[in-house]
């Protein structure tokens, strides 16, 4: 095996590590050092197509681990044939693991100028450049074809120190704080406890302290006064749920699971009638709305419904307030729509069975639910992945609601994994989230994004607990995505000018500019300019950030 098979192997296998950081296994610290290893490979890559290699073999091992369970999904409850299920799978891994490709040839390719590569070890290579691309490839992966976040190495941080930047730039915001703590990792391990060493090891103590008392700041404040609310998992498998054999039986499952409870907000999950609106029993409709309002509140149900030709996955209020509905609006590419119908619609028909795979989209902007005194943003399945489009219900919401139906996913970590996403949300509003699944994971979050109840899954039963209304907003929720791609764009900026600066004469060069070599630039960093053959550097005298080795 030579050298650059070699790296790839690491890249791999660091990829392959960093699905260790996200739930349900929940160490943080590893995607850093996996992040951080990664960067070291960039460093020592001979070239952009060297580090675009790197990136999609980091990538391939994160997305083959981190999202297999898209296997089951299509295999188990898609009936699509083992072979072809497991190449869509990969090819899918193979599509998101561009974006670490891309992330690669872009910190190799903004290096290059003049026909002399800046260095790919210089610390602001390490602690700007690398970090703002790999942030920048996941912002884009997570809104190019209807996006897809997953997986976003700020998910990891949930629960760590890190978490408190996420009311103020959100998931992106602590993603790229995260990999600057690569960056600077990279620079101790190079530089251990020299003069650059003990710098990076400061910034780095800097930045993960800063976070610890960030997470102490209470952002937003109670609104009214705590509430009883019950969280309704009925446990229904999925190759049955839309078996007309069962319909009864599950109906009859969601109204004995709700109303055997007390509280002010009851929640169903994501189709958990799986009929239409009007299709619903109308005794079982005054059943559930006559318990909401003997408990002086409300029955948020998860329903489909169907107005003129149009079909939407929806969620509906029974009880003391009217009536009223929430429309799905980011759908599930090829699982609520299929992309370019009119060529790919046979196709995917004849190899998959995804029912209600033809839906519409519900309005960007709907207002949110007056239920139980509060006012609900609701959002249905993975759209609690889209931070930008959660905050469009704020600062009027008062408590967010997310209804999922993970039972796609059979008894993989995809469950977890969602249930992380949602906390991240949380963080960023500030608003308690309330989760409530058709198989788990169903859980009370609170507006600091900690877990504080939640079921085990599988289990048919319903969470009873307490949720609190919040109001007021966090930075994020006023900025949005944009306050961190600022703050990349000006780290960008930063490392390309110190890159156009000449490089600072030591103290005691006695040697004048006038008299310097025409190539002293490229020797001082140990990289010869192209066509001046194999120059060695002169003996180093200690580094700078903007120096290479």
């Amino acid at each position: 095996m030579n050298k650059t098979q070699k790296s790839l192997v690491g890249a791999f296998a660091a990829g392959l590590l960093c699905v260790f950081g996200f739930a349900p296994f929940g160490v943080f610290v590893i995607p850093v050092l996996a992040l951080a290893a990664l960067f070291a490979l960039w460093g020592r890559a001979e070239s952009r197509s060297a580090a675009a290699w790197l990136g999609f073999s980091f990538g391939m091992g994160l997305f083959v681990a981190g999202i297999g369970w898209i296997y089951v999904a299509l295999h188990d409850y898609g009936n699509m044939p083992m072979p072809l299920a497991l190449f869509a799978t990969l090819l899918f891994a193979a599509f998101l693991a561009l974006f670490p490709a891309l992330a690669g040839y872009a910190q190799a390719r903004s290096g290059e100028t003049r026909g002399a590569r800046f260095p790919a070890a210089n610390g602001m290579c390490l602690i700007l450049v690398m970090p703002g691309a790999w942030v920048l490839a996941e912002w884009v992966r997570g809104t190019i074809f209807t996006g897809f976040p997953w997986l976003a190495l700020g998910y990891a941080h949930s629960d760590s120190m890190l978490a408190g930047y996420a009311p103020l730039f959100g998931v992106y915001g602590v993603s790229l704080v995260a990999a600057v703590s690569a960056g600077l990792l990279a620079i101790l391990l190079r530089e251990r406890w020299n003069r650059q060493g003990q710098a990076a090891l400061a910034i780095l103590a800097v930045l993960w302290i800063g976070g610890a008392l960030l997470r102490t700041v209470a952002w937003t404040q109670p609104h009214g006064e705590p509430f009883s609310v019950a969280l309704v998992q009925g446990n229904i498998a999925q190759d049955i749920k839309f078996d007309e054999g069962v319909l009864v039986g599950t109906l009859e499952t969601y109204r004995r699971l709700s109303l055997q409870n007390s509280a002010r907000l009851t929640i169903l999950p994501e189709s958990a009638l799986p009929l239409m609106r009007h299709q619903v029993p109308q005794a079982l409709v005054e059943q559930l709305r006559d318990h909401a309002r003997k408990n002086g509140g409300d029955i948020l149900v998860g329903v489909f419904e169907r107005n003129n030709s149009s079909y939407y996955n929806s969620v509906f209020t029974f009880g003391t307030a009217d009536e009223q509905h929430y429309r799905k609006q980011h759908l599930v590419p090829f699982g609520e729509f299929i992309p370019l119908r009119s060529l790919l619609g046979g196709l995917i028909n004849n190899i998959l069975n995804i029912p209600m795979d033809d839906l519409a989209r519900g309005d960007a902007r709907q207002a949110p639910l007056d239920a139980a005194g509060q006012r609900v943003a609701a959002n249905i399945c993975y759209e609690d992945a889209f931070g930008e489009e959660i905050i469009r219900a704020l600062p009027e919401a008062t408590l967010l609601v997310n209804f999922t139906n993970d039972a796609w996913y059979g008894h993989s970590h995809a469950a977890e994994q969602h249930n992380q996403i949602s906390q991240m949300r949380a963080l960023e509003t500030g608003r308690m989230m309330l989760r409530a699944t058709n198989t788990g994971v169903t859980s009370i979050i609170g507006a600091d994004g900690r877990v504080l109840q939640q079921l085990p899954q599988h289990l048919e039963t319903a969470l009873d607990g307490t949720a609190q209304g919040y109001e007021g907003i966090t930075p994020y929720v006023r900025w949005g995505n944009a306050a961190v791609m600022l703050l990349i764009a000006l780290m960008l900026a930063c490392a390309w000018v110190r890159h156009k600066l000449p490089p600072s004469a030591p103290s005691d060069e006695k040697t004048s500019q006038s008299t310097r070599p025409a190539n002293y630039a490229s020797q001082v960093d140990g990289y010869p300019a192209r066509g001046e053959g194999n120059i060695a550097p002169p003996p180093s005298r200690g580094r700078g950030w903007g120096e290479g080795e």
